[in-house]
């Protein structure tokens, strides 16, 4: 039987096994590769919050999922792959903001320029440790899918979670176009930076997980809308505490540098709360400030604490915390219509507290 608590023991065990399996070929054909596949298990295996594996597991358990059945085994695989995914989606994420860190180390494309200028290599360290990054996150959604489809589960089991695996895939890579195009547009809009928030986290992050751990239990209809009402607030909420800790976050516990989504013009719904606020009460002073930041490379730690105050002023992380706070009640009171196999609405209660009031 499978603890409950020690599932984030048992995803690293998953993904460590898969892994190994896949990449066995390869490097037997091929072990210049090994450096390549050697970034992408660094980047999985070190660190990370499992929440999405979490979120699916729970969803599973909810719909009557048992953790000493014979399809416990299977489901863990199934759910462990979602973290190939992430992994895709955060390397990719990297290199289109040009970040240098991602959980206190360099970014897959930084790392892959090091390489080739260490080895003194010909041509660009930079557009190496581009194509470097390109490949990886690519190798890690194709091994998502191999994981997912090759999880020993009925074949009925894996068809019923397939919808749910497909739409998430398409709306994580719609979701992070459309955040592409409104930095390219300019818009920052309260409007766009919800759209965002919803397509790109709250789907991806919270509602299909649970929509595929229920799926892979057999759930109704009527249960997966109910999982997806609850995982649309739930995913909105944590998508917002991200937005405060990329401008007020500690960068020794977040393994991001303070400002990043300034300097990386994130429209987020924070900025955005920003400026409307300081449109409506007539702050030109802060609107500026907190304008001018946005997309600003070389904005530096001062000019982020201006904003900070500028933000703080207008009122905009009042608003953002109230929101969150909205979000969390709404989240519970759905998670309550839901009657969910015990101990899932317990479980699934503390992910929100987690989601939702996180440091890092």
């Amino acid at each position: 039987m499978y603890a409950d608590a020690e599932l984030p023991a048992h995803v690293e065990r998953a993904l460590a096994g898969f892994l190994d399996r896949a990449s066995a070929a390869i490097l037997d054909t091929e072990p210049t590769v090994a450096a390549g596949i050697d970034a992408l298990r660094g980047f999985v295996l070190n660190g990370g919050k499992r929440l999405r594996p979490t979120f699916a597991w729970w969803g599973w358990r909810g719909a009557g999922g048992d953790p000493a059945g014979p399809d416990a085994e299977g489901v863990l695989q199934a759910v462990a792959s979602l973290e190939l995914i992430q992994a895709c989606a955060l390397i990719h994420d990297d290199l289109i903001d040009s970040s240098d860190s991602r959980r206190g180390f360099p970014t897959v494309h930084i790392a892959g320029a090091k390489l080739h200028a260490d080895q003194g290599w010909l041509g660009s360290p930079s557009t190496f440790g581009l194509a470097t990054a390109v490949l990886v996150g690519d190798l890690a959604l194709a091994w998502a899918d191999d994981m997912f489809a090759e999880a020993p589960l009925p074949a009925g089991t894996l068809a019923a979670a397939r919808p749910a695996w497909r739409a998430m895939r398409t709306e994580v890579l719609a979701g992070q176009y459309l955040d592409v195009r409104t930095q390219a547009t300019g818009d920052a809009s309260v409007e766009a930076a919800l759209k965002i928030d919803k397509l790109k986290t709250a789907a991806y992050t919270v509602q299909r997980p649970l929509h595929l751990g229920a799926a892979l239990a057999g759930a109704s209809p009527e249960l997966i809308a109910t999982l997806l009402e609850f995982g649309g607030e739930v995913g909105v909420a944590f998508q917002l505490r991200d937005d405060l800790l990329g401008v007020f976050g500690d960068p020794s516990v977040t393994g991001k540098p303070a400002g990043d989504d300034l300097r990386e013009g994130k429209r987020t719904l924070l900025v955005a709360l920003g400026l409307q606020l300081a449109a409506e009460k007539g702050e030109q002073a802060a609107a500026t400030v907190i304008a001018d930041a946005i997309g600003d490379a070389d904005l530096s730690d001062e000019g982020v604490e201006t904003v900070r105050m500028a933000l703080q002023q207008v009122g905009a992380v009042d608003a953002v915390e109230r929101r969150i706070d909205e979000l969390t009640t709404a989240a519970l009171a759905t998670l309550e219509r839901a009657h969910l196999a015990e101990p899932a609405p317990a479980a699934l209660t503390g992910l929100v507290a987690k989601a939702t009031q996180r440091t890092y």
